[in-house]
């Protein structure tokens, strides 16, 4: 990228499932929000797939100007051919809820999606599902307050997300809240696959819970808590108790299995969702983390552990940080890991993670008993990157992936 800074984040593509039989429509751009600048940057991806290049930048300006927001994360494209980009405040840093809305073919700003002057708090991560006419979008916290970090002090100051925020997808009006708890700070959200499925799940990353989140006989929406990760009591960190902290899960496409990655405690979990109401773990392997034996970090009580993990080493590399964005084959047998969760957190959390960079990892997955196993000959070291070290974070897939794609 020409710029520095961006904090590149999330992605998307110019073209999804969603518009499946358009023969007019390529997935040929990927799409590229920068959470701390408010730029997005349009990649060429299908000129040559092995040598993007830059296609098209659009200003922080026209975003803040046209839309009156900024801090954009999650990119989805529409069955129309436009870009939907959820933000996470407005053009000062404060928070709300809102979306950019891009033309499919130009990518000029078209101006926002929503309709009307009721607006969320806060915004983050988001999906739709159109034969249910609804878009839920989730919150992350204050723009203003993330970038210095994780800060004790902002908790129970309504400065981190509670809620699940319903839209009604025709008239792209905000309709309904949901609260999952004070704090709870709900980032990533996926409905099932199947686009006649009326639920889904959330992760909540300081509560460190997995929200089922369903349509009711009523016809609103409602939310249970179906996981709970029970903080770990600690020595030696910033809190005596220590979340979790889920920062992504994703659904695989046959809608069987849930995961989800615990980035402080450093595990990647598999559950069997065949019954949604009552997950069933059935798959975890720790790979990283702040609570490996010999670190800073003591554990005076665990709910789940007899004892503290070994520290992570691959190809006799010990690997900073703590599983964070996840990404699952389209066969469902490969699940890849980065480590990098937001620069800022990053060198809270892991102050090595900057210097040493962030890697890919790929786990084997059972996919007829479930269970997870380090793939230990794969190894993406972002340290060694000619201009790195670099701090990875989304992972896509050329033709499409379980967290990108929507089926209507």
């Amino acid at each position: 990228m020409p710029n520095l800074g961006d904090e590149l984040h999330h992605s998307g593509w110019n073209a999804c499932s969603s518009c499946f039989g358009d023969a007019t429509k390529k997935r040929n751009r990927l799409i590229l929000p920068s959470l701390i600048s408010s730029r997005i940057y349009v990649v060429d991806v299908g000129t040559d797939l092995r040598a993007p290049r830059l296609f098209k930048v659009v200003n922080p300006e026209d975003v803040f100007w046209k839309c009156n927001l900024g801090y954009p994360h999650t990119s989805h494209c529409l069955g129309s051919g436009e870009i939907m980009i959820s933000t996470l405040g407005d053009p000062a840093g404060s928070g709300k809820g809102g979306f950019i809305l891009l033309d499919g073919e130009t990518f000029e700003i078209k101006g926002n999606w929503e309709k009307g002057d009721k607006v969320p708090p806060m915004g983050y991560d988001f999906w739709y599902q159109p034969r249910h006419n609804v878009l839920i979008s989730t919150e992350w916290g204050i723009p203003k307050c993330l970038g210095y970090g994780f800060d004790p002090n902002d908790l129970k100051k309504g400065r981190y997300g509670r809620r699940l925020n319903v839209w009604d997808w025709t008239t792209h009006t905000y309709v309904q809240a949901i609260d999952v708890g004070e704090d709870a700070a709900p980032l990533e959200i996926r409905f099932l696959h199947n686009p006649d499925a009326a639920e889904g799940f959330v992760g909540c990353t300081i509560s460190s819970a997995i929200h089922r989140f369903y349509k009711t006989e009523r016809g609103d929406w409602a939310a249970e808590k179906v996981i709970q990760v029970p903080s770990k009591k600690v020595e030696g960190w910033l809190l005596p108790e220590m979340p979790g902290f889920i920062t992504d899960i994703l659904i695989s496409l046959d809608d069987r299995f849930l995961y989800f990655s615990n980035w402080l405690h450093g595990d990647i979990r598999q559950y069997d969702i065949s019954n949604t109401r009552q997950p069933k773990l059935v798959g975890q392997v720790f790979v990283g983390g702040s609570i490996a034996k010999g670190g800073p970090v003591t554990v005076c009580g665990d709910e789940e552990l007899q004892s503290q993990p070994d520290p992570f080493f691959i190809k006799g590399k010990r690997v900073p940080g703590g599983p964070q964005m996840i990404q699952l084959s389209l066969d469902g047998k490969r699940l890849y890991v980065t480590t990098s969760l937001y620069s800022a957190w990053d060198r809270q959390f892991y102050p090595d993670l900057p210097r040493d960079g962030s890697v890919m990892l790929q786990l084997d997955v059972d996919t007829e008993q479930g269970g997870l196993t380090v793939n230990r000959s794969f190894l993406v070291d972002f340290g060694k990157e000619p201009d790195g070290p670099c701090l990875a974070h989304e992972i896509r897939y050329p033709g499409g992936d379980c967290t990108s794609d929507i089926w209507v």
